[in-house]
């Protein structure tokens, strides 16, 4: 049985690892007709673009072989792919095309042969990139935009519902471990696309986008040095004069997160109902990380939110997933039947507990929820 189990968590964890790795699996013709392997590219940040030679985007070619020219030695790959079925405005032959860009941009990334990326003929690897990422809409705030979305609109009302590629030189984001990370369209400015890749070039900066909120755990404790290592993390995050007004107590008693779960079930039987998957109440999670904060207002309260950001940015790093939970929290601190748990974690007078960090290995990857970025704005 313990066999079984360990095969059954194994699998489940290459289908994780399998997903963000499927990118891996297509192969592409090069400028020779030769077959290449996306595997010759595991590791690599891949920047993926339809382009054409005829088109109002065209110099955006001297903008990309600037990109790679300053990131390449960093790990970045800019895969072009010419395609004709954007006003034809790439025509002639794969060698046509790559000595017109080569003459007249100078080109050093790899440009591979012809394709189709939507419709029947579509290539199979645009086919799953617009599957991963849909159309993000045109930037109506530059002329080109506005002339697109009026062209395209008048062509089809709908069009912005179909992930098809729109036109020339829309760019795909692709993480070193495989992930499809974002889509760029035609009139989204370089500089964003610049800045996603320094985030993705820099293995911190990295870890810090690629963390999720995870909801659903492996049913695999998370091992006692890993934990020690995430706190370890967390105690080294930023305080306030160095009061460090924190107590974290990590929860490895597999019973005793049942025994209040049970609690809890008893006390919220029609939440519990509707939740067909529930096992406990911390997002089924295996193992918890409590943060208590000193009662010492709200800086108390702010040194510990970094505490925790630094767990979960660690945890992220080492391959665990990490859930900040508040409601828990509030019926521990209101539930009479509730004490035992308080008690166990044994929190000093004049501290009281914060929130808890669900931990544990991830069953899941979720995407990333849209971030404002208007809500940003920088005085020079």
């Amino acid at each position: 049985m313990k066999k079984l189990l360990s095969l059954c968590l194994l699998a489940a964890l290459c289908v994780l690892s399998g997903q963000a790795q499927e990118i891996y699996g297509f192969s592409v013709k090069n400028d020779l007709g030769e077959d290449v392997s996306l595997a010759n590219y595991k590791d690599k940040v891949l920047l993926i673009v339809n382009t054409a030679t005829r088109c109002g985007f065209t110099p955006q070619y001297k903008e990309l072989q600037a990109l790679y020219e300053k990131y390449r030695d960093q790990g970045l790959e800019i895969l072009d792919f010419p395609c004709n079925q954007f006003g034809q405005q790439a025509p002639g032959s794969i060698q046509e095309i790559h000595q017109f860009c080569t003459a007249n941009f100078d080109i050093q990334f790899p440009q591979f042969d012809k394709i189709d990326v939507n419709g029947p003929q579509a290539h199979p690897l645009f086919t799953y990139l617009k599957g991963k990422k849909t159309f993000g809409g045109f930037d109506q705030q530059e002329e080109l935009g506005r002339l697109l979305h009026q062209m395209m609109s008048k062509r089809d009302p709908e069009y912005a519902k179909s992930s098809d590629i729109k036109w020339n030189f829309t760019k795909f984001l692709v993480s070193r471990d495989g992930r499809v990370i974002r889509r760029y369209e035609p009139t989204d400015k370089m500089s964003d696309v610049e800045a996603d890749i320094q985030l993705e070039l820099n293995p911190t900066l990295s870890v810090i986008m690629k963390r999720r909120s995870i909801r659903k755990y492996l049913d695999r404790p998370v091992e006692h040095e890993k934990l020690a290592a995430v706190v370890r993390c967390g105690i080294n995050a930023p305080s306030a004069v160095n009061r460090q007004p924190w107590q974290v107590r990590v929860v490895e008693d597999q019973q005793l997160i049942q025994d209040i779960s049970e609690v809890y079930r008893q006390e919220n039987a029609e939440q519990v109902r509707r939740d067909p998957s529930f096992k406990n109440m911390f997002r089924n999670a295996p193992n918890l990380i409590c943060v208590c904060a000193a009662n010492e207002g709200m800086w108390s309260q702010h040194d510990c939110g970094l505490l925790g950001e630094n767990m979960m940015l660690a945890a992220e790093a080492m391959g665990l997933g990490t859930c900040c939970l508040g409601g828990p929290v509030r019926w521990l601190n209101s539930s009479e039947k509730a004490r035992f748990f308080l008690q166990r974690l044994d929190i000093p007078a004049g501290y009281q507990l914060l929130y808890i960090l669900a931990i544990g290995y991830p069953d899941e990857q979720p995407d990333a929820r849209p971030r404002d970025a208007s809500k940003v704005k920088f005085i020079k």
